[in-house]
């Protein structure tokens, strides 16, 4: 099968992927994530595939799984998987609306990750209407807390992924086009500050502030940075009223290694802090933990596959280990063979001017296409 003869129609998917945009789900809103995964059941139903829901726990939202018709549906066959939540908050399309301009076009999620499982279904779409059969089944699996750890999701994921022969995730692309065949290792931690209440007017030395020793241990743990495992404060909330001295502060605290064991040195040292005198306290406990994927010999022959149908394109996918966890962390730690970064082009996810390459909408797509027609 050559990708190239599939019709995919950059304009139109991006037509496609609009609604998507225009459903704001962030991770902590369980009922706007809800509503995000109803409007892709209800794309995948469209398409052909047999669709189940899967309740959310944990407070977060349900997660969908969906499988195309088969043949053969029970071989270990292909794992398509993405997260439908985003780290934008609701009321973000406000000040980052769905909108093109010349070859680009943004919006709130958009380049992570719904413009990837957007070209995923289109690609699974494309094969049909071509009637193309792939050798191996293809799942497709949506979550629903990718952007905090997924700590509610992990157990699906793992069981979801260990029935499969390869895990596909449409997560976005490099920004050379290049592909992911590794992640270093990541782990989140909560932290708390206790201190001594008192009236911040009339009876401020008696206090001791809850917020003061979260703010000396944020420059503590950042300080520990090196080039081996770093180490970043995310977000502290503290106090109630300012007239108060703050009795309490939390924060949440992430750490990134290369290499597990400088991420378990890293761990060791974090869970060592201590408050900085015995008037306040300060603890810290482990929050979610990606473990670090390294490739192996399944996913660099998974990423040759890949690689000859890049070139039949006219472009070329090289393989990168990339830094920012995603839920391939699991698979890829779990020596299933898997290909990360196979999304849409783009730039600054996470921030008000995410957006995409409307183009790579349809060149990944072909690529992901042609892909899932060669595995076998």
């Amino acid at each position: 099968m050559d990708p190239r003869a599939l019709p995919f129609d950059a304009d139109a998917m991006l037509d496609g992927l609009r609604p998507w945009i225009e459903c704001e789900s962030p991770t902590y809103d369980a009922a706007a994530v809800n509503r995000m995964m109803d409007l892709a059941a209800r794309d995948l139903v469209i398409a052909g595939a047999r669709v189940e829901r899967i309740a959310g726990r944990m407070g977060f939202g349900d997660c969908v799984r969906a499988s195309f018709p088969h043949a053969a549906p029970h071989l270990p066959g292909i794992l398509v998987m993405g997260h439908l939540d985003t780290v934008h908050p609701i009321g973000t399309l406000a000040k980052l609306p769905f909108r093109r301009e010349g070859g680009r076009a943004w919006g709130p999620g958009i380049q992570d990750m719904k413009g990837g499982n957007y070209l995923a279904l289109e690609a699974i779409r494309q094969l049909a209407r071509a009637g193309v059969a792939t050798t191996l089944p293809i799942t497709v699996l949506f979550t629903s807390d990718e952007e905090v750890g997924s700590p509610s999701t992990r157990d699906l994921i793992e069981a979801e992924a260990a029935r499969h022969r390869y895990v596909l995730i449409p997560e976005p692309a490099r920004p050379d086009g290049g592909v992911v065949t590794g992640r270093y290792a990541i782990a989140r931690f909560n932290l708390e500050a206790t201190g001594r209440p008192s009236h911040a007017g009339a009876r401020l030395a008696e206090g001791r502030s809850a917020i003061r020793e979260m703010a000396r241990k944020l420059i503590e743990i950042e300080d520990m940075t090196t080039q081996d495992c770093t180490f970043s404060v995310g977000v502290i909330h503290g106090g109630q009223w300012v007239n108060c001295v703050a009795t309490t502060c939390t924060g949440q605290a992430l750490s990134m290694a290369k290499r597990q064991e400088d991420l378990d040195r890293g761990v060791t040292r974090m869970l060592a802090l201590g408050a900085s005198s015995n008037e306040v306290q300060f603890k810290v406990t482990r929050g979610v933990t990606r473990p670090v994927w390294e490739p192996n010999a399944k996913t660099t022959a998974l990423h040759e596959v890949a690689r000859g149908v890049a070139s039949r394109l006219g472009f070329d996918i090289p393989p990168q280990s990339a830094g920012g966890g995603s839920d391939g962390n699991f698979t890829g730690a779990m020596g299933i063979a898997t290909l990360d970064g196979l999304g849409v082009q783009g730039a600054n996810a996470h921030t008000l001017d995410e957006h995409i390459v409307i183009d790579s909408l349809a060149v990944r797509g072909r690529l992901f296409s042609g892909l899932l027609a060669a595995l076998a």
